[in-house]
């Protein structure tokens, strides 16, 4: 069946005409890798056109936001600012800030995150140390067998809280998927039978941040991305509507079926962009599964 049908149903949401704070995933949604999808700069500049603005919501905490402005500048030739950049590992850094702040936590992650949480003030360390007060695991590309370990030491040898960045289980590449932070988790959960507390989305903190920095409500907002149980989720949680774009990880036999259940669905971007550009005249509604 068409992906971007336009089928609607009659439901009490503002038009996508009028939305004018668009919150969209990264990997999956508007990109993945190093390729910008085709449709995903007339999405900006329309945003732009109408006095809106755009936030990137991604559970991918491998780059700090500088690092996101970077490969927005050299790898997509966009400019944008750091404040526009919401990651997973940032809410988790605002998180140890407020509840650990002094004390020594045990991160499994990448290089660039562990400096950035060092930056913020946080005592980091990835050492099985005694004195280590919480761990945190974080998508890591770098991931060695001997992380894995050093998390299952402190889990198993002390009661300690036990936090991840994201949920979500792969991570989209441009050969199909990988394992993303919460299939990295899972291993440690598998052998500690410890669940951690996942501090990015589906939060809804990741939306009234967007929402305080740019002065837009509840109406004008849409949260945009390819994986239900965190994008979608996490919109549906801050009270907004939302968007599905089956560029990624979701699929109609999936929407048809969950229960975080978008309130528009779309083939990719640029049919997302059509709608918004034709859909003046269309009243308050809910895209029809296809």
């Amino acid at each position: 069946m068409d992906m971007a049908s336009d089928k609607w149903k009659e439901v009490n949401m503002t038009p996508l005409s009028e939305k004018k704070l668009f919150l969209f995933d990264i990997d999956g949604t508007i990109a993945v890798g190093n390729t910008l999808y085709e449709g995903t700069r007339p999405m900006l500049d329309y945003i732009r056109s109408i006095g809106g603005r755009a936030y990137y919501i991604t559970n991918n905490s491998t780059k700090s936001n500088a690092d996101y402005v970077n490969k927005f500048r050299d790898v997509f030739g966009l400019e944008t600012r750091e404040e526009q950049f919401i990651t997973s590992g940032y809410m988790a850094t605002r998180y140890l800030l407020h509840r650990h702040s002094g004390e020594k936590i045990f991160v499994l992650g990448t290089a660039s995150y562990i400096h950035a949480l060092q930056e913020a003030g946080l005592r980091v360390t990835e050492s099985p140390d005694a004195d280590v007060r919480c761990v945190l695991a974080a998508y890591d590309d770098e991931l060695t067998y001997q992380k894995l370990v050093n998390a299952c030491r402190l889990l198993s040898s002390n009661d300690i809280p036990f936090y991840a960045t994201n949920p979500d289980l792969c991570c989209p590449v441009d050969f199909g998927f990988i394992p993303d932070c919460g299939a990295i988790s899972q291993m440690i959960v598998s052998s500690t039978g410890k669940t951690p507390l996942y501090l990015g989305k589906p939060s809804p903190e990741v939306v009234t941040l967007c929402q305080t920095d740019s002065g837009f409500d509840d109406a004008r907002t849409l949260v945009v991305g390819d994986r239900l149980y965190t994008d979608i989720a996490c919109g549906i949680n801050a009270g907004v509507d939302t968007c599905v774009l089956y560029t990624g990880e979701a699929t109609p036999e999936e929407v048809a079926h969950t229960p975080y259940s978008p309130t528009y669905a779309f083939a990719d971007i640029q049919s997302l962009l059509d709608a918004c550009l034709h859909q003046s005249t269309v009243p308050s509604t809910r895209s029809a599964l296809p």
